[in-house]
């Protein structure tokens, strides 16, 4: 019980997680969503689902979206985050989910070490109540255990929504609008719209963010048309 408590609190697993989720950030930030080009090439036999884009008149994948921000139309775009400046689609969609789930991990860890710290000078509070040092430490522990509880449910609500998104097969874009009905599209597995998003069907893959994403292909009969 000793040895896996010390792993739990161990700082050397906060650092891992630290770097994959700036490395996710990062990458995040920097990756091209989706872009399409100025004059894309159309295969002869996919023509069809194609369609024009009534703000940038160029021709695009259905399920794609114009970005108003960026002026562009980026390809099954879910959303444009301001939180990593850039929009969330088919390329960097995998690097913002890890982003969400090492964001959750991470605040885990500062709050179990918050308490941690807590229970460490509770007996100091009782002793030495007057001490300048132990009554505004204690204060900011409380603050900042405050900020991430705050921060955890505002980002256990994002991922909870982008993983339902996934295994829907369907983007924010496509929810707020209501032009994916249950009926009108087949059904996938989880697996099957989760390896897409992240590129590999090696589920172990999934949570390393260091790697190049190999785009699935996927069928266009299971496509949704916005």
């Amino acid at each position: 019980m000793g040895l896996r408590i010390h792993f739990v609190v161990d700082p050397h697993v906060f650092y891992g997680i630290a770097i994959f989720c700036l490395v996710a950030l990062v990458r995040a930030s920097i990756a091209d969503p989706g872009r399409l080009p100025e004059n894309p090439k159309i295969p002869h036999g996919e023509r069809e689902f194609w369609e024009l884009c009534n703000k940038c008149n160029l021709m695009r994948p259905k399920r794609s979206h114009h970005c108003s921000r960026c002026g562009h139309c980026v390809r099954r775009m879910d959303h444009h985050c301001p939180w990593i400046n850039n929009c969330v689609g088919e390329d960097n969609h995998w690097l913002f989910l890890q982003l969400c789930f090492y964001t959750e991990l991470l605040t885990c860890y500062a709050l179990m070490f918050s308490f941690c710290h807590y229970y460490y000078f509770l007996p100091l509070k009782k002793r030495n109540l007057d001490l300048f040092v132990v009554r505004h430490e204690l204060a900011i522990m409380r603050l900042a255990a405050f900020m991430g509880i705050t921060l955890l449910v505002g980002i256990t609500g994002l991922f909870y929504t982008q993983l339902i998104g996934i295994i829907t097969d369907t983007t924010s874009i496509e929810k707020m609008s209501n032009c994916c009905e249950e009926i009108s599209r087949p059904r996938k597995p989880w697996q099957q719209t989760f390896s897409e998003v992240f590129g590999t069907r090696w589920k172990i893959l999934w949570f390393i963010p260091f790697r190049q994403r190999q785009p699935l292909r996927v069928p266009y009969h299971f496509a949704n048309h916005v």
